[in-house]
Formats: C-alpha cells, sequence, structure tokens
C-alpha cells in the first residue's frame, strides 16, 4: 500500500496527475531554459574552425563554428538574427558539454 505522504502531484498539460516519486526524482535539477543570447556547446569536443569575428552581423542559419566531437564534425548554426558580441572560445580549444561558445548582443 502507497502511503499518502509519498504522493506527489504532477501537472502536465493542463492535466494533475497525482503519483509516487523517486528519491532520485526528487534530486533532479530543476529545468532552467538557456538564455537565447548564448550558444552553448551540446557535446564535450573540440573546436575546429570559427566562421564569424565579435562585431559581425549574422541570420538564423548561418555558420558559427565546426565542433568535432567522437570524430564528427559538428556545424553549429545561428539560432537567431543578430550581432555576435563575443567568441569565449578559440581554434584547437577543447569544450565541455553545456560551455558557453558565442554571446550576442
Amino acid at each position: 500500500m502507497t502511503e499518502r505522504k509519498n504522493l506527489t502531484s504532477l501537472v502536465v498539460d493542463d492535466t494533475v496527475y497525482v503519483t509516487t516519486t523517486t528519491p532520485k526524482f526528487e534530486r533532479r535539477k530543476p529545468y532552467v531554459p538557456g538564455d537565447p543570447r548564448h550558444v552553448v556547446a551540446f557535446i564535450p569536443g573540440v573546436i575546429q574552425k570559427i566562421h564569424v569575428a565579435p562585431g559581425q552581423a549574422v541570420r538564423w542559419g548561418d555558420g558559427l563554428l565546426v565542433l568535432e566531437a567522437m570524430k564528427m564534425k559538428n556545424d553549429l548554426t545561428s539560432p537567431r538574427h543578430g550581432v555576435i558580441k563575443a567568441i569565449h572560445v578559440e581554434v584547437g580549444a577543447m569544450v565541455a558539454k553545456g560551455q558557453l561558445l558565442i554571446e550576442f548582443e
């Protein structure tokens, strides 16, 4: 039998669900939406090429840089129109997942 104190209410798409949760679920990191002005590494790897410079105007879909991970070259493209404020990496740098690569104004 489930004890009442272990029940948790979750809201998904405006529907309330009452369920039990595990201790691991209770300790999870809360979701934090990313800053739309930041381009971060989605996987650890090495920067192979940088196609932009600070102050350069870019449009959605323009190539920003090439990130090599697991012998695959990944072209990171601009997620928005804007001007490059800063580049926080250089060619040959090893980057971690989630590391800030490029910042928009």
